[in-house]
């Protein structure tokens, strides 16, 4: 299975050269401004694309699918949304959640610690591939300013779990991938710190 792995697209996703494949996967922040309308245009944008399974998750710019759940979920036909769920596609299991550690009072907030801990203990034993929006600490999450911004409790999570591959996104300046022991880590980041889509997406065959 060809696996297409994006994030962080920002709302600039029509600029952005999408190979073919059998899955898409986004790490969320997909919208502009996290309304309604964003998700519409984005739905109808992941409708053109040929690839037979999307998954996608949000990120701490989509505040409409944590302010308006179901009329977010409602307006995102064109891919399966995954909040604290998974799905088996073509008998690999995908776990997908959104929240990531505070920052700047932006959607699916948590405090680190105990609320994330909780969060991730939910990931099932059985995962081959965990989608969330955050980056684990100590892996693709440095910033510009030289902090490791990632989640402490998650990446204590995936060592639990083991998953085949990791994707997630949200610290712009860290795009790529690394493996660690039998998890494949992809920091599948679009945009650059301006919002410039100016990363490919990431390929991989599982």
């Amino acid at each position: 299975m060809k696996l297409v792995l994006i994030s962080d697209t920002h709302f600039r996703h029509d600029a952005i050269d999408v190979p073919d494949g059998d899955l898409l996967i986004h790490g969320g922040d997909f919208t502009a401004r996290g309304n309604l309308e964003d998700v519409e245009q984005f739905n109808d944008w992941l409708g053109s694309l040929p690839h037979r399974h999307k998954i996608v998750v949000a990120g701490n710019h989509d505040f409409c699918f944590e302010r308006q759940p179901e009329a977010a979920r409602a307006h995102l036909t064109n891919g399966i949304y995954l909040e604290d769920e998974t799905v088996t596609v073509d008998n690999v299991k995908i776990y997908g959640s959104p929240w990531q550690p505070w920052f700047c009072d932006w959607a699916f907030n948590l405090p680190r610690g105990e609320a994330l801990r909780r969060k991730w203990e939910l990931i099932p034993q059985d995962t081959e591939i965990l989608v969330t929006h955050t980056p684990p600490h100590g892996v693709c999450d440095l910033t510009a300013g030289g902090e490791h911004t990632g989640c402490v409790e998650l990446i204590e999570a995936v060592k639990r779990v083991s998953p085949r591959l990791h994707v997630f996104g949200h610290i712009h300046e860290t795009a790529g991938t690394e493996q660690i022991a039998d998890t494949t880590f992809v920091n599948a980041s679009i945009c650059n710190l301006r919002y410039q889509p100016v990363n490919a997406p990431v390929c991989l065959e599982i």
